[in-house]
């Protein structure tokens, strides 16, 4: 029997990248899937926007799975359409179970190039847009009466992120999160925990990112390896971190809690 099977997730950023990967390794272990993805431009990311398309696509790639989804366009920053897809969810499906919570943006500058918009567009996606989507969610995990809750951090939330102050602030606050969620949740038996990539082998590698990525580097060399793998392999690929993701979603994990789980080669290390 799959891991999940009856089970109900709600993922964000789904439309593709990691969220999609997630959503369908889920959809695998036997979860019907709710989803949001803003699906379409954001100022000043260098890389590729995912588009409708893009979360059409994950709907199929889902129902391939034989399990159902119901995916959204729409803003993690809007906690009214986050509690929405939350009780639409329920009043669907009867249930949530499981959490992930992977919106976010990266947006490489060396500290004296970040704006003030860039930083306060990285906290509101990457973690006020968490702390949405926790507090819409988590009453109904509370009333099924256990659940997983994942927070995707980043290999940048346990050592730093080079050239990226606020995206490294960002992710800190996630790890900081995930220990104060799960504190509090524990007494309703829902785990959270966060999951810590290091570099991914995802669109968001695309258009302009590693041309600025290599600019940023350009700016204190010293830097620039920081981040190296132990492995042979540079970047997971989503489906590496999807692994992740369902382990903590299911089970296997039911006596883990509070945990900052990376899957980064060794990268925090180097």
């Amino acid at each position: 029997m799959s891991r999940l099977s009856g089970r109900v997730a709600l993922v964000t950023g789904v439309a593709r990248g990691q969220g999609r990967a997630h959503a369908v390794r889920l959809a695998r272990e036997g979860a019907h899937i709710a989803g949001l993805d803003i699906a379409g431009p954001i100022d000043g990311i260098p890389y590729e926007h995912a588009t409708p398309e893009d979360l059409e696509t994950t709907a199929r790639l889902v129902e391939s799975q034989g399990r159902e989804s119901m995916l959204r366009q729409g803003d993690v920053r809007d906690l009214d359409a986050l509690t929405e897809l939350a009780n639409d969810t329920v009043e669907r499906w009867g249930r949530l179970d499981v959490v992930v919570a992977n919106a976010g943006i990266c947006i490489p500058a060396a500290w004296a190039e970040a704006t003030p918009k860039v930083f306060q567009d990285t906290l509101d996606i990457n973690v006020t847009g968490t702390w949405n989507t926790v507090m819409a969610a988590a009453p109904h995990l509370i009333a099924t009466g256990r659940g997983s809750i994942i927070l995707i951090s980043s290999y940048a939330g346990k050592k730093m992120q080079p050239f990226m102050v606020h995206y490294t602030t960002s992710k800190h606050a996630i790890t900081g999160m995930t220990r104060a969620f799960a504190a509090e949740l524990g007494a309703h038996n829902i785990r959270v925990n966060s999951v810590h990539p290091g570099a991914v082998d995802s669109p968001m590698g695309s258009g302009q990112m590693q041309s600025r990525i290599a600019e940023t580097n350009e700016t204190n060399q010293r830097l620039a390896p920081m981040g190296t793998p132990f492995l042979n392999e540079y970047a997971a690929s989503t489906d590496q971190i999807a692994d992740a993701v369902a382990f903590l979603a299911s089970d296997d994990a039911s006596f883990i809690t509070a945990e900052h789980l990376s899957v980064d080669g060794g990268a925090q290390y180097f």
